[in-house]
């Protein structure tokens, strides 16, 4: 089963890799997380080099269907969030699963 990361790990790398204090490190973690959702929250696309692209997306409205009963159901508009990795991060994974 995979590890999962967390905010608390992410905090601990860069404590680990800029000897920053704990707290220092949890504010600078927080803070690149709230930019990222805050320009996602404005409808801007957030790209990290190397990492990948998160982008908003406008789904429009359109009839779905209840996949117990059969049903058609009404699916409102919306929006969401997509992510698309980038060449770097996909050669990496890729390799990664091989090891």
């Amino acid at each position: 089963m995979a590890e999962t990361v967390t905010r608390a790990d992410l905090c601990e790398a860069v404590h680990e890799e800029l000897g920053l204090s704990r707290q220092e490190c949890s504010n600078l973690v927080e803070r690149t997380l709230n930019l990222i959702v805050d320009s996602l929250e404005r409808g801007e696309t957030v790209k990290l080099s190397g990492f990948g692209v998160f982008q908003v997306r406008e789904k429009r409205a359109r009839m779905g269907r209840n996949p117990k009963t059969g049903e058609p159901a009404a699916i409102t508009p919306r929006r969401v969030i997509s992510f698309r990795a980038s060449q770097i991060m996909k050669t990496k994974v890729d390799g990664a699963a091989v090891d």
